[in-house]
């Protein structure tokens, strides 16, 4: 595919994410081409739309790669469906239910000469790289993290989240540990984790964590889905240079409580770009690394019964 001829894409999924951020950002990109949607419960108007991949694979519409969309929990047929079909995938965040399945379509991305992409975009927030390049050189003696947010402003009637592979907090606490995993200098490792799961749920509401690094370094995390008034995206860094704050979700860059990098939100066009490089290159980026460590939790959390939730 020459640089002069537009990745054609079907987007499956037309829900909140698909139409605040993917087609806008496939829309301002030349590189970019929406050739299709599929969706159960909507539509674009102005181009083919199908219920199912089926359809749109049986119909003949040209079309070079998806981008998924939809709940976790469904997303790993699809993709395997797409790649066998000779089309290049990019996965929403998280990439999978499972890091099995995530890893398998590894494998078959790699068998088939396709690029797979695993999306975090909250590493593309503005102020991430210039944090990571403030922290080289300097120790760094502790870290928090504090991702609080109201889910029935940011999730309404998504009944996907609670369910299991929906991941609850974790949906949007994933976000935090994607900027960590690639801010943070060593690697980190779970130690202890609280998770409150509501009685009538089955994904936790609330998560504290705590990690340290390779050198011992504390880590903590507190993640809600119940926070009222002003929301919380922010990670903070203790080192021997001064204080490090990311806030507003990685836009906002502070060092010792003084705002030096502010810019406006640009993650998605910069997803875009960076999945047209990998496709230009014939290569893949899927690192499992957030999605780990949300497994690790998972796997070593202790479970407290909370209220139940009602929207």
């Amino acid at each position: 595919m020459s640089r002069a001829t537009p990745i054609r894409v079907a987007l499956i999924g037309l829900g909140k994410i698909a139409r605040d951020q993917h087609l806008p950002a496939m829309a301002a990109d030349p590189r970019f081409e929406l050739a299709a949607v599929v969706s159960r419960h909507a539509q674009q108007d102005g181009l083919p739309n199908f219920h199912d991949l089926d359809g749109l694979l049986a119909s003949g519409v040209a079309f070079d790669a998806v981008a998924l969309c939809t709940p976790p929990q469904v997303r790993h047929a699809l993709a395997r469906q797409a790649l066998e079909a000779g089309k290049h995938v990019m996965l929403e965040k998280p990439p999978g239910a499972t890091l099995s399945e995530v890893e398998d379509l590894r494998q078959v991305a790699l068998a088939r000469g396709l690029t797979l992409q695993a999306t975090w975009h909250s590493r593309y927030a503005p102020a991430v790289a210039p944090a990571r390049d403030w922290l080289a050189g300097k120790a760094i003696t502790a870290a928090r993290i504090l991702w609080k947010e109201d889910v029935r402003v940011w999730h309404p009637g998504q009944d996907w989240i609670w369910e299991p592979g929906g991941l609850g907090v974790f949906d949007p606490g994933i976000n935090a540990l994607s900027i960590a995993t690639a801010l943070l200098p060593r690697p980190f490792f779970l130690t202890q984790a609280t998770l409150q799961v509501p009685e009538n749920r089955q994904s936790p509401i609330a998560a504290d964590l705590r990690f340290v690094d390779t050198v011992g370094t504390p880590i903590a995390a507190e993640f809600d889905f119940l926070q009222t008034g002003p929301q919380s995206w922010d990670i903070e860094v203790d080192t021997d240079g001064g204080a490090l704050r990311l806030s507003h979700g990685g836009s906002r860059l502070w060092i010792d409580g003084a705002l030096v990098h502010e810019q406006p939100e640009a993650e998605y066009p910069s997803l875009y770009a960076r999945f047209a490089e990998l496709v230009a290159a014939g290569q893949s980026d899927v690192d499992v690394s957030p999605l780990r460590h949300v497994a690790d939790a998972f796997l070593l959390g202790r479970r407290v019964v909370a209220p139940a939730f009602v929207e």
